[in-house]
């Protein structure tokens, strides 16, 4: 067999047998295939897509690259979590100690951010002393002391997908179905929970840009996962707009103690308690969903989800005096006010331009290799459906960067609509899908 055959068959837009891309993904690994023959392949697939049989054999390749973890068989209630990324998602943050404080068990691979989509990793560093890595003991020590574990990605699990994750980032080729839903479900799989839930993005300000994209893709995670026998649950969301009030690091972990601890947010609180409550229904802690509901507003009423969340981030190394005093987060020593030039309702807020203008702030990297500023980031003092006074103050912007105030007007009106006319808020949750279960 030879790599450009394989290109070529690709190109013409024909199938590959499992033999072929077991053949791929295995050569790749042992480096036999270079990476300019592996990027040739990516790009074919990029245009000629690939069917859902080879995206299925595609995921199972890259699985068997590396170990599974057999959660299931030592844990009940095995929960994991994935979002396709956007801004102001803090979800993972709030999401994975409500449920663990319901008895679920959570570990959770997670990225770090690039462009102007956020990442867990980042934000979770943004804590004093908080460590991703953990070795085998500490993991499976954390898990069965707290039920609760949010790493990054480690080399034993999928690490064929690390490998081509880093080619695809540099080639142009991220935004691809079968490429996308290989990669997350190869890493989901190998992290041996029962239940999956996956959170995908759809508008201007995540990869996917069209409802019908979001729903293809979801059709192959599910597809995926239902071969693998897990129990799969979709949620397509919308990220025309920013999903919480905070879009950088450290300002993001502050806002997600603020609703574990009862604040509000309302888009991002609804979000997060709705995924909560999927996951424990679809856990099989409740026998309803209605009760799962319920459970999630008692465990952070009760203060027992963010007791989840600072033991997590004392188990992992961070300072938890952060988390009781947010004062002690580092302050960006400049903030720039934006003001309304006029009344009116928000009708617009561009989710891709607010999250580009986050990383001019310094809170992005444009490259895996470039440094972020944990305070940096935009703060949002109006939503879009709310009514605004002229002078009044639509977001703070934190730097520490010397920048100039008109520059920084103009990037985030360009990102704004104020309409004379009242503007309903758009539906955030456009779909769930569970095929294990009728809704």
């Amino acid at each position: 067999m030879k790599m450009i055959d394989l290109i070529l068959k690709k190109k013409l837009g024909q199938a590959h047998t499992s033999q072929e891309i077991d053949w791929l993904i295995d050569h790749y690994q042992n480096g036999s295939i270079p990476d300019y023959q592996m990027s040739a392949w990516m790009m074919a697939v990029c245009f000629q897509g690939m069917t859902d049989d080879e995206t299925i054999h595609l995921t199972r390749a890259m699985l068997n690259t590396g170990t599974r973890l057999d959660l299931a068989h030592h844990y009940a209630h095995t929960v994991d979590k994935h979002s396709t990324g956007g801004v102001g998602d803090t979800t993972s943050l709030i999401v994975g100690p409500i449920v663990a404080a319901a008895g679920c068990t959570l570990t959770k691979m997670s990225g770090r951010g690039l462009g102007h989509t956020g990442g867990t990793l980042d934000k979770l560093e943004s804590i004093p002393g908080f460590r991703i890595e953990l070795t085998n003991v500490e993991f499976q020590q954390q898990i069965a002391q707290i039920g609760l574990a949010i790493i990054g990605q480690t080399s034993a699990l999928a690490p064929v997908d690390k490998k081509i994750y880093a080619l695809r980032d540099v080639t142009a080729t991220v935004q691809s179905i079968p490429l996308i839903a290989s990669s997350i479900m190869s890493k989901k799989l190998a992290a041996g929970a029962d239940v999956i839930a996956l959170d995908i993005k759809v508008g201007n300000g995540a990869f996917m840009k069209t409802l019908e994209d979001g729903r293809q893709l979801a059709h192959m995670m599910v597809k995926i996962g239902t071969e693998f026998k897990r129990h799969i649950i979709v949620f397509l969301t919308d990220m025309n707009f920013p999903l919480g009030n905070a879009i950088g690091n450290s300002l993001e972990v502050i806002e997600a103690i603020s609703i574990l601890k009862g604040g509000e947010s309302p888009r991002l609180k609804e979000l997060c308690f709705e995924l909560s409550a999927q996951m424990i229904w679809a856990s099989g802690l409740t026998p309803t969903l209605s009760e799962a509901q319920d459970l999630v507003l008692e465990k952070v009423e009760s203060g027992e989800a963010f007791e989840k969340f600072r033991q997590m981030v004392k188990a992992q190394g961070g300072d938890v005096a952060y988390l009781s005093n947010v004062d002690l987060f580092a302050k960006a020593p400049r903030v720039y006010q934006i003001v309304a030039s006029k009344s009116g309702y928000i009708t617009n807020l561009d989710a891709l331009k607010i999250g580009q203008l986050a990383m001019y702030l310094g809170a992005g990297r444009a490259s895996k290799k470039d440094d972020i500023d944990y305070s940096a980031g935009v703060k949002l003092c109006k939503h879009i459906g709310d009514y605004v006074e002229t002078g009044e103050v639509l977001a703070e912007l934190y730097t520490s960067l010397d920048l100039h105030q008109d520059t920084l007007d103009t990037m985030f009106k360009a990102a704004l609509t104020i309409s004379s006319e009242a503007f309903a808020s758009p539906d955030l949750i456009l779909a769930v899908i569970d095929p294990n279960r009728s809704l």
